[in-house]
């Protein structure tokens, strides 16, 4: 198995989607759904059960995910040691967030712009992780969201959104469009819902901030995917940031009246000497600004 296919492979795991899927791994799908099968036949098993509205794992499938999530965060770990030791002039990047974001694109620009001669890695994330894998050294510096525990490490903010609830299109609340923020929906009318979690050991302040600051039960999601799928099958609560969200017909983003807003930050090691990551760094901060 290659490390392309594996990474083509947890694309379409976390979107349960062969189009955005293909989306995010910039390519088209039929050569993506042929890349799939061949998986399939390699490992000798179906990975996915599909139908004409869905894509769902097999229990084969679950399986290969965990394990391709961990040879990946390994062979990126490889990656940035052997480029360390032969001193080449790259960056790794992290990134959690919408692809869709202005700021992102504006940044992404700038960047290859000022530095055409450095070798730009990004490591795309799920949910689990708001460092991006920056305390295990898979990333130099992460564009990612806070709150998350900032021990040995700088923050600084580039925006902040104000944030809704994910409902069902047809959930009572859904009709409230919050513009009155004083009569808009607030968190206390969520309190009897159940709202998606984050696996065991994810950062407590980010997990606390995505459930409304209270402690709550429900499913347990790693990817943005995965929390639209548990509302939309599930009726579970999630969260989303106001402005870049983009939502299936059969979903509703509602403002929340007394939720605080979700920062967008870029974050490195704090003893990290590294000359590009401060150039990032201010080349994100002009990006964010416009």
């Amino acid at each position: 198995m290659e490390l392309r296919t594996l990474r083509y492979f947890v694309a379409v795991a976390e979107e349960l989607h062969f189009g955005r899927a293909a989306t995010r791994l910039h390519m088209s799908q039929p050569p993506l759904s042929r890349a799939i099968k061949q998986l399939e036949a390699d490992v000798g098993a179906l990975l996915f059960d599909r139908s004409p509205t869905r894509v769902t794992l097999t229990a084969a499938g679950s399986v290969l995910l965990d394990e391709a999530r961990a040879l990946l965060d390994h062979a990126d770990r490889v990656r940035a040691r052997v480029g360390a030791a032969a001193g080449a002039a790259t960056i790794t990047i992290g990134i959690l967030g919408d692809g869709t974001d202005p700021g992102a694109a504006r940044l992404a620009a700038a960047y290859r712009r000022n530095h055409p001669g450095i070798d730009i890695r990004i490591r795309d994330t799920d949910l689990t992780d708001p460092t991006c894998g920056l305390r295990a050294g898979l990333v130099d510096v992460a564009l990612t969201r806070a709150p998350f525990d900032e021990t040995a490490l700088t923050v600084r903010t580039l925006r902040a959104d104000p944030v809704g609830v994910v409902l069902r299109a047809d959930d009572p609340l859904a009709r409230r469009d919050g513009r009155d923020r004083r009569d808009g929906l607030r968190l206390a009318e969520l309190d009897d819902r159940r709202w998606f979690q984050f696996p065991p050991g994810t950062d407590p302040l980010w997990q606390s901030y995505w459930n409304g600051g209270t402690p709550r039960e429900g499913p347990v999601v790693r990817a943005v995917q995965e929390c639209l799928q548990a509302v939309l099958w599930n009726g579970t609560v999630g969260l989303a940031p106001l402005g870049h969200t983009v939502l299936p017909a059969d979903l509703a983003l509602v403002p929340l009246a007394d939720m605080a807003p979700s920062r967008v930050v870029v974050v490195w090691k704090a003893d990290d000497p590294n000359p590009l990551i401060r150039s990032f760094v201010e080349t994100a901060a002009a990006a964010y600004r416009r």
